[in-house]
């Protein structure tokens, strides 16, 4: 399913490029950056983390750091992966802090970044291969960007993983040391980045004051909410379904279950889901979303 037409997305291509050329205007307003600096992707999300470093050392009257951001826009510890350069680190959970930009813990490169452990980034390397096998790297190349490795689990226990708006293109995740679960989670959370980007691309405001009951929360959710449930679970019920076969063991039986789960949850959203696509302005946008929550229903 690595399929350009659902994941490739105009307007969200000229939104990477305007941002980042932004951004780099805001840090270094007398150099003008390379074309090759402003128009991948990779450059959008790194600009958003050299922006939230460089913002934060001038709050703090850091000024050491905020001249390292400011002449490194690009980090160079990147991982080799058959998608392209990843950035994957570990850091200690201490140095993920709360603030007010975001709910959930966070972490930004900075000059004491340094690449996960050898093993964690194979494993990486590895989530990236199996993903892209099963049609997804398109996916991942544009909203798997920096790779943050929380903690390390068991299969019985529960996974977190997230996202933040202000950090695009960066994914946060527990893992359990195998690549193929950990691909599913990749997808995950890709998939809420992506969306975040199309709905701000296309100018989207989604209407919270409208609700629909999400059986992944088991509560009435906001349409902002439920439509992201509704695009994320979909495309990793659509890569399990096909990584399924290549697997065996615990491995087997844990991804089995969660296809399982996921075909009864889904199909609990069938009523609601084309209510909630109408407060999708762009049509394009709401042709996506409602193909893939489609396709995953015949699972």
């Amino acid at each position: 399913m690595d399929n350009p037409g659902l994941f490739d997305f105009p307007p969200t291509t000229r939104l990477h490029r305007e941002r980042t050329r932004k951004i780099h205007t805001i840090l270094s307003p007398d150099t003008q950056p390379p074309p090759s600096a402003v128009g991948s992707a990779a450059d959008y999300c790194l600009a958003h983390h050299t922006l939230e470093g460089a913002e934060s050392a001038a709050r703090s009257g850091e000024r050491a750091t905020f001249d390292w951001y400011t002449a490194n826009p690009r980090a160079d510890i990147a991982t080799p992966t058959t998608i392209g350069p990843r950035v994957v680190v570990a850091p200690d959970l201490t140095d993920l802090p709360r603030s007010p930009i975001s709910e959930t813990p966070y972490y930004v490169l900075g000059p004491g970044t340094e690449p996960a452990p050898l093993g964690l980034r194979t494993l990486a390397a590895d989530a990236f291969a199996t993903a892209a096998d099963t049609g997804f790297g398109t996916l991942l190349t544009a909203h798997a960007v920096v790779v943050v490795l929380l903690r390390t689990k068991q299969l019985d226990d529960t996974l977190d993983s997230w996202t933040i708006t202000r950090l695009p293109g960066t994914v946060f995740l527990d893992h359990v040391g195998d690549p193929v679960v950990l691909a599913r989670d990749l997808i995950h959370e890709a998939g809420h980045n992506w969306l975040n980007d199309a709905l701000t691309a296309t100018g989207c405001k989604i209407d919270d004051q409208v609700a629909f009951h999400s059986p992944w929360k088991q509560s009435m959710r906001p349409a902002f909410g439920f439509l992201h449930a509704c695009w994320a679970f979909p495309l990793t019920m659509l890569y399990t379904a096909r990584v399924l076969e290549h697997t065996e063991g615990d491995v087997q039986r844990f991804l089995t279950a969660y296809l399982d789960q996921q075909r009864g949850h889904l199909a609990t959203t069938a009523a609601d889901h084309p209510r909630a696509l109408e407060l999708v302005g762009d049509e394009a946008l709401r042709e996506r979303l409602a193909a893939v929550h489609r396709q995953a229903l015949t699972l």
